[in-house]
């Protein structure tokens, strides 16, 4: 791990690094959690926002999913090209740099005149975000010893739960407060995220260096991807195909979640009311993230492998269940709902968190965690106009009943998982 910066570590600007566990270090990592809860407020937004966009423009769900999907792929192609450059430029510049760009373009998107141009301006949303998440576990792994840091990750985590959450009710407040404007929900987030990077502006430490596994002294950043040891290596080839299969059902639920509770709710169903119904989804997830992580941080391979694999199992239950949404009570599909967060939000928050760290250590924790997270995202893009498409033919009770088939392979891959290797092998 990175030793302490200490107080006066830069010549100017924020403190340096804080003490591994230290109570300035959870304060640092509470910040990190508000920037991120504040660029989900300008990306969830957009599943407020769907049912008045097919109003307004008069398009289809696939038409208005497509501009989910093309921001997906954007958000994929930026995990894949810029989180590696975040182990070069270190997380608090790069965590500052999306900030910023997903304030400028998340207010462009509310200016646009076309479905066209919000789908130009949402993409580009996504690809300056896309090095955010990489730079918060970059950052903020040194800040934690290792048997803290699986919970910290898992906190970390937090940050996308609460602010699918967040966003969500933010949104369905906007849209009631503006008599459903799609463009005051897709504007006012950027204003709430610009006050959260003047903070992270002003408090976020510097990165401490990355030191070398006898701690003797600081290690330059890698100059390539290993590539080949990485590919040959079964537990990066099993996060990656979990992240593929996981994103897949989040992000089906980020962006039709509402829709789902609106259509099933029946003709008195509000969207500010199906908005607040959505949020089991988010909320259970975070209890699922820290449950999950306190077991798997402090459990042996084998537990880690079955806290997972019953975990999947549940999933895929569950999302059959949905499948079949005319035979059960509309209560009950909410319920399940929030299961399917419990259930699916645990393991995926550790995938591009806590193990990106374990396989290769913090020196190439941006680099592993944005290739898991470009690969999970290249599934993300389905989630969008391909689930859209099926929505149109054949309803809800098709969708769910495909994302429970690969739920259950999900579940199958989790016993393929090795143990995480300490992270002095690769320090």
């Amino acid at each position: 791990m990175a030793g302490d910066g200490g107080p006066g570590a830069t010549a100017a600007g924020p403190a340096g690094a804080p003490r591994p566990d230290s109570p300035r270090a959870w304060g640092l990592l509470g910040l990190l959690v508000a920037g991120y809860i504040g660029v989900y407020l300008c990306r969830k937004n957009l599943a407020v926002a769907v049912p008045l966009l097919v109003d307004d423009f008069g398009a289809t769900r696939e038409e208005v999913g497509r501009i989910a999907s093309v921001g997906t792929l954007a958000y994929a192609a930026g995990k894949l090209l810029l989180a590696p450059l975040v182990d070069r430029w270190g997380g608090r510049d790069s965590f500052l740099g999306a900030l910023l760009a997903v304030v400028g373009c998340g207010a462009l998107s509310a200016f646009s005149p076309t479905l066209g141009m919000l789908g130009l301006a949402y993409a580009c949303n996504r690809l300056g975000a896309s090095p955010a998440w990489a730079a918060m576990v970059k950052q903020a792994s040194p800040w934690f010893g290792q048997r803290s840091q699986a919970f910290a990750l898992g906190v970390l985590s937090l940050s996308y739960v609460f602010g699918g959450a967040a966003s969500v009710a933010l949104a369905g407040w906007v849209a009631a407060s503006s008599g459903g404007s799609w463009q005051a929900i897709l504007l006012v987030p950027s204003g709430v995220l610009a006050l959260l990077a003047v903070a992270a502006w002003r408090l976020l430490p510097r990165d401490a260096p990355s030191r070398r596994g006898d701690g003797s002294g600081p290690r330059p950043a890698p100059a390539r991807i290993p590539w080949a040891g990485l590919l040959r290596d079964r537990g990066f080839q099993v996060l990656c195909a979990l992240s593929f299969l996981l994103t897949l059902v989040r992000e089906t639920f980020n962006d039709w979640t509402v829709d789902f509770i609106k259509s099933t709710g029946g003709p008195g169903m509000s969207l500010q009311v199906a908005s607040f119904l959505s949020l089991p989804f988010d909320l259970c997830g975070a209890a699922g993230i820290l449950v999950t992580g306190v077991l798997l941080g402090r459990g042996s391979p084998a537990r880690q492998r079955w806290v997972l694999a019953v975990n999947l199992t549940l999933l895929a239950g569950s999302l059959f269940l949905l499948s079949r949404p005319s035979a059960l009570a509309f209560p009950w599909l909410v319920a399940l709902v929030g299961v399917v967060g419990f259930c699916g939000l645990g393991p995926y928050s550790l995938l591009a968190g806590y193990f990106s760290v374990r396989l290769r250590g913090p020196a190439l924790a941006g680099t592993i965690s944005g290739l898991i997270d470009s690969v999970g995202y290249l599934a993300g893009v389905l989630a969008g106009s391909g689930f859209g498409w099926i929505l149109d033919r054949w309803g809800y009770g098709t969708g769910f009943g495909l994302l429970a088939v690969g739920a259950a392979a999900a579940a199958g891959l989790a016993w393929l998982l090795p143990s995480p290797a300490p992270p002095s092998e690769h320090a």
